[in-house]
Parts: structure tokens; C-alpha cells; sequence
């Protein structure tokens, strides 16, 4: 198939395009700078530059591909900090991207007649925080975030409403968990691994806030999957071990060679790292994989951080 990947010299476009290739599908990858065309053709796909917020660009951009396929990696977050109290600010462009460029590329993809459009969402602090401490895509978001997040989670509501009920064409939306690997701020030398190995991300209240994770490879290879196959909708693509806080921070902070983890009461952190902050810590819930395994026929080849941690940072 003829696939059309927005973001292909992102974090996980830039691993998905040679996977698509690799799976024989025909890429077409967009950069919004000159300099990646480059890196899109050495993967095997054509490059092409666009500007993901000019609607004509991307119309003129798909027009030109003519894909079976639209993917929507596009995101903002190289210059991401990781204060907590600064999220909605330092996802204040990629908000855009999953708002103003979803609608720009779900109607190009329909003007030109792509049969599917794959989306990207994320699995964790945006569902509800109450009863089980691991959710299905049968559970709904969360109601409030906290106020550092509330402009996400509406681009969030946004980008998998758009997507699931756009007529005319095959709708996926896949909430990947939280990423690491190569290329990602939880790589070896990255922003996130420099903070835990410094000891500069503390265990708050306990540690009881469940994240679910998913190496980069296993993104790239679930939204290959979702590329070829699968009914329209949600899907959670998560490893197969959510962990609370207080597991997974200490055992990373070990795996890079760092100090272990302070702990700080929540009303402590409370000024530090805000609302959202403390949920992120204290109550926000994992995410089961079993609808992807099941529908998507996928499964993650690093099936626990912990293996992924000790192996898998790069």
C-alpha cells in the first residue's frame, strides 16, 4: 500500500517509515524543514516538505501522494522540559498539530480517497482515575486533568473524535503508552533518563500512579499493524506490564546507573511539580494491550520495562 506518514522525522515517524518499508508498503514521509528529506529518502521513502498548519499545504501534499493510507505522527516536544507545571504550555503546539492539522489532514485524506487514517493518542494520565488501576478503551477520559493539562486533554478529545467518526473512511486511533528507546527523552543521555539519573525525579506520595510504557520499536511495529488491518476505533498499545511509580522509577534510576529516588510527601511536591504533577504520580491509571493483541494481531516484543530498561534504552 501507498502510505503517507505526517511526522515521519519524529520520534516514532523516523522509526516507522523503515518499518513500513521494510513491510513492503510505499512510503511517503513530511518533514517541515528541508534538511529531513534526506533522512526520509535514506529509509527507503520519498520526503516531502510540509507545513502541517497551512491546510493548502497539506492538501497539496497528499494530493501529490495519493496514499492508501494517511498516519498522523505529527507532535512538538523536542524542546519539552518535563516540568509538569509547564505541560499545557510546552504542548501548546502540538495541541495545534492534534487539533488545526488533524482536520487539515482528515480532509485532504478524504478528498483524495485514502481508505484509512491512523492517529496518534496517548494511554495513561488522559483516562478516568477512579476504580480499576488498569483501563480498557471502554473507559472514558478523565473529566478534569488538572489545570497544567486541561488544553491537552481537550486536543486529545479532539484529535480521537475527529478521527473515529470521520465519514467516509477507516478511522484508528491508537493510544500508545509512554515511550523509550532510541531517539526518545527515556534514551540513554535524553532529557527524561538525565532527570532520573541525576536523581531529579522523585518518588511523590508514594509512588501508587500506574503508567503503562512501550519501546519505540514496538510503536513503530503496532502502527504498521494498524496500517494493514484492523476495524475503525480505539486501541491502547501498551506493553504487558502497567507498574506503579514507586516499582518503575527506582529500577530505571538503577538501570542507568543513577541514584535512587528521593520521597517526598504529596503536599510537599504540591508547589513543585502542581496538580497535574501530583496525579501524574499518585493516581493516574495503566492501560491493557488486549484489544490491539486481539484485533491488531500485534504484541510487543519488549512485553515488560523491566526487560525493556535493561536492554532496550539504546
Amino acid at each position: 500500500m501507498r502510505v503517507f506518514v505526517a511526522g515521519a522525522t519524529g520520534a516514532l515517524g523516523s522509526h516507522l517509515v523503515p518499518a513500513l518499508v521494510k513491510a513492503s508498503h510505499e512510503a511517503v514521509g513530511t518533514t517541515r524543514k528541508k534538511g529531513g528529506v534526506a533522512r526520509i529518502e535514506e529509509a527507503g521513502a520519498t520526503g516531502i516538505v510540509m507545513d502541517p498548519l497551512d491546510r493548502e499545504s497539506v492538501r497539496s501534499a497528499v494530493a501529490g501522494a495519493l496514499p492508501d493510507v494517511v498516519v498522523h505522527e505529527l507532535t512538538a516536544l523536542s524542546d519539552m522540559t518535563g516540568n509538569p507545571k509547564r505541560f499545557d504550555r510546552e504542548f501548546a503546539t502540538t495541541n495545534r498539530l492534534r487539533t488545526e492539522a488533524t482536520d487539515h489532514l482528515l480532509a485532504a485524506a478524504q478528498e483524495v480517497g485514502a481508505r484509512r487514517f491512523v492517529a496518534q493518542s496517548y494511554a495513561g494520565w488522559p483516562t478516568e482515575r477512579r476504580g480499576s488501576w488498569v483501563k480498557t478503551e471502554e473507559d472514558p477520559l478523565v473529566d478534569d486533568p488538572g489545570r497544567e493539562a486541561r488544553e491537552s486533554l481537550a486536543a486529545i478529545r479532539h484529535i480521537e473524535q475527529a478521527v473515529t467518526t470521520a465519514p467516509g473512511i477507516e478511522g484508528l486511533v491508537l493510544r500508545y503508552g509512554a515511550f523509550y528507546g532510541p531517539g526518545n527523552g527515556l534514551a540513554r543521555g535524553g532529557a527524561m533518563a538525565e532527570m532520573v539519573r541525576r536523581g531529579r525525579m522523585p518518588v511523590v506520595g508514594g509512588g501508587s500512579g500506574v503508567w503503562s510504557f512501550l519501546h519505540i520499536d514496538d510503536a513503530a511495529s503496532a502502527t504498521v499493524a494498524a496500517v494493514e488491518h484492523g476495524a475503525p476505533g480505539v486501541y491502547a498499545v501498551v506493553d504487558d506490564d502497567p507498574a506503579p511509580v514507586s516499582e518503575w522509577l527506582p529500577y530505571l534510576a538503577e538501570q542507568l546507573g543513577g541514584r535512587r529516588p528521593l520521597r517526598l510527601p504529596a503536599w510537599v511536591a504540591r508547589p513543585l511539580i502542581g496538580e497535574f504533577g501530583i496525579a501524574m504520580m499518585t493516581t493516574v491509571r495503566g492501560a491493557s494491550n488486549a484489544k490491539a493483541k486481539r484485533e491488531l494481531g500485534w504484541a510487543p516484543a519488549y512485553a515488560s520495562w523491566r526487560e525493556g530498561f535493561r536492554t532496550g534504552l539504546g
